[in-house]
Order: C-alpha cells, then structure tokens, then sequence
C-alpha cells in the first residue's frame, strides 16, 4: 500500500483565524465538494507564506462563502491572507489512485476558482507507470505550468 493524493486546493487564501473555536479547518462546502473534501476527513496545510505544515480535519463552512478558517491550535499557524495548499490522501495501490483520478482546485483573488485540473495516472504504451495533468476540459498542462 502507497499514500497517494486524492484532492488538493492549491493556492486558497486564509479568510479568518479563531484560535478558541473546537474546530480544525473551515471550508466553503463549495470548494470542498468540488475537489472531493469530505467533512471530517484529515488534511495536511502547508502554509505557502511561512512554510508552516500541519494536519487537522476538515469542517465544512457556509456554501459560497469562499471561507477558508483555522481553527483552535491550527490558528497560531496562518495569518488572514496567507495562502495554503490542503491537500488529502489515501491508502491504496496504483490502481486505485488511477481510478479516483484526483481533483485539484486552483484560486485567484476572493479565494475564486481559478482553474480546475485533473492528474490522470495510467500504465503507458510499455507498461510503465506514467500521469498526465489536464484541466477538467481534458486540455494537457505542463507541470511547468503548474510550478511557476
């Protein structure tokens, strides 16, 4: 069995930090369902501004607030603006992380959709494993694109 990622929102910016709320992370419901959070499943962060790590699990927030809020310890790591990748996992094999084909969610300003890409992961011509990001319209991205 591997870790794999299964849904990620890449670039979503702190909207709120309550450090004596019982939570964890707060969530628009919207992003969530839309990359394939569940309530209540565990994620990490990585804080891109201060390079703070952490794992915690995720409340689902008002639908179309955009919100994205650290809660209880996990409010110590964020200030509001910082922008953070959450991203979750799942135990599997390559199959399996080649069946669910995970969902990753871009943002701009006002913690917006920006772009909405797809890592396929399949077995090329020679039997190799091998992946590919597209956009959910099925267009091709370099990870070129992706990094810089």
């Amino acid at each position: 069995m591997q870790r794999f990622v299964r849904a990620k929102l890449h670039g979503l910016r702190v909207t709120g930090a309550d450090l004596n709320y019982h939570g964890s992370i707060t969530i628009d419901a919207e992003l969530c369902r839309a990359a394939g959070l569940e309530p209540l499943e565990f994620v990490e962060i990585w804080n891109k501004m201060s390079g703070a790590r952490l794992s915690t699990y995720v409340l689902y927030g008002d639908p179309g607030s955009r919100c994205c809020i650290l809660n209880g310890a996990a409010a110590r790591t964020c200030q509001i603006g910082d922008e953070v990748i959450i991203a979750s996992s799942e135990w599997g094999l390559f199959e399996d992380v080649a069946a669910i084909s995970p969902k990753v969610l871009t943002f701009r300003d006002g913690n917006e959709i920006d772009e909405r890409i797809v890592y396929r992961v399949f077995r090329n011509a020679a039997g190799e494993h091998d992946m590919a990001i597209e956009t959910d319209a099925g267009a091709p991205l370099a990870v070129r694109d992706l990094v810089g």
